[in-house]
């Protein structure tokens, strides 16, 4: 039998309301002003929760901070109808293509997100 633990977030970001009256120093993409935080630079697991801490979206990706950005604001993106009920988003680093693809599956399916389609087995 295999075991497999998910790997635990590096960054974590949630969603801000920004002051009304507040100039913004950072431009929000939908509401998340903080993306700075998580590396360029990195590959690894995206993990898209909304207010009750239900994963949404299960992801990977070569470059973390692009891929998230394209999820908040590409058309194509399998969550644009879902965007507003993002409100936290957990990143974790794994460098290797192969490893990625293995947490992809394994967490899409152990913690049945709700609005992944592909790689489901639990429906």
């Amino acid at each position: 039998m295999i075991k497999i633990s998910i790997p635990a977030p590096d960054v974590t970001i949630t969603r801000r309301k920004q002051p009304e009256s507040a100039e913004p120093k950072i431009r929000p993409i939908n509401g998340f002003i903080d993306l700075h935080e998580i590396p360029r630079d990195k590959g690894g697991m995206i993990f898209f929760y909304n207010k009750e801490d239900e994963v949404l979206f299960v992801g990977k990706a070569r470059k973390l901070r692009q891929r998230v950005k394209r999820h908040l604001e590409d058309n194509v993106s399998p969550l644009k109808p879902y965007r507003d009920e993002i409100y936290k988003i957990s990143v974790s680093f794994v460098e290797r293509p192969v490893d990625r693809e293995i947490y992809e599956t394994y967490a899409i399916n152990e913690l049945e997100a709700k609005y992944n389609i592909d790689k489901v087995f639990y429906k």
